[in-house]
């Protein structure tokens, strides 16, 4: 049986613009790059025009210019979440060194997208995260890897070593801030791709912000800052939340980015 002939780019594209794909040049091309065969290649085209992400196709995210590990189920990285990475690479410049590196924490990690910035970002930092789902954990050992950093699974601070308990001076979390009921108007790329643990805050979308502010202190060194990705109108109620559990709070937003994080700092003694 003569082998299938390898779809041409303008066949791809034509097949990505007709299944809705707004940026069909770019995927077509990445595509292309991913599959080492034709086989390989007419699968992947297959479940991107079916409306599989893209990111678990060719196997990573672009995120603050590094190529981060997705498997199929995991959370993606969103591009507004560099505004998080930003906004924690901005506290960390600013803390004296001591000659130690600073103590990062990338809670709810998903891939250890965040972690892996901020290592990246910063050089030399004690880099640690955790997830609930075991395979995301997987893709944030693998994308802490090159900084030497650390990966556990559990239900927030329960995954943690003690050793960390008050040692922490950046604690950043993209934890589910999705109301439970909006989620059935997310993209389908969210709602049926990715794990419901990894959208839904509950209610009001704030229960994961109250947990992770309820428990923050006992593992923030003195002066250290919890860092929450949010939404412009959930913000205000995040901000509230934290200075309910000791913490001196500020909202930041990045238009260009759509970005919103609420910061939390701890005083000093």
């Amino acid at each position: 049986m003569p082998a299938l002939p390898t779809p041409s780019l303008t066949d791809i594209i034509e097949q990505l613009r007709g299944a809705g794909c707004v940026y069909a040049e770019e995927e077509a091309a990445l595509l292309m790059g991913a599959a080492s065969t034709t086989d390989e290649l007419t699968d992947m085209l297959r479940r991107r025009v079916a409306g599989y992400p893209l990111e678990p196709i060719v196997g990573w995210a672009d995120f603050c210019g590094l190529r981060i590990v997705v498997a199929p189920g995991v959370f993606v990285p969103r591009r507004r979440t560099e505004f998080l990475v930003a906004q924690a690479t901005a506290i960390l410049r600013e803390q004296p060194r001591n000659g130690r590196p600073a103590v990062v924490l990338d809670l709810c990690c998903g891939s250890g997208a965040v972690g892996a910035a901020l290592a990246a970002s910063m050089g030399a930092l004690d880099v640690h995260a955790a997830d609930i789902d075991p395979e995301a954990v997987r893709c944030a050992a693998a994308n802490l890897a090159p900084w030497d950093g650390h990966a556990y699974a559990g239900d927030l601070f329960a995954a943690l070593p003690r050793a960390l308990r008050g040692r922490i001076h950046v604690m950043a979390a993209n934890a589910p801030y999705v109301p439970a009921g909006e989620i059935a108007f997310m993209p389908p790329e969210a709602r049926v791709h990715e794990p419901d643990a990894a959208l839904n805050g509950g209610t009001d979308g704030l229960d994961l912000h109250r947990r992770v502010a309820a428990g923050a202190k006992d593992w923030l060194a003195p002066g250290g800052s919890l860092l929450l990705e949010s939404s412009e109108r959930q913000a205000p109620h995040s901000a509230r939340i934290l200075e309910r559990h000791g913490f001196a709070a500020a909202v930041s937003h990045s238009e260009e980015l759509d970005g919103t994080v609420v910061t939390g700092r701890l005083p000093l003694p």
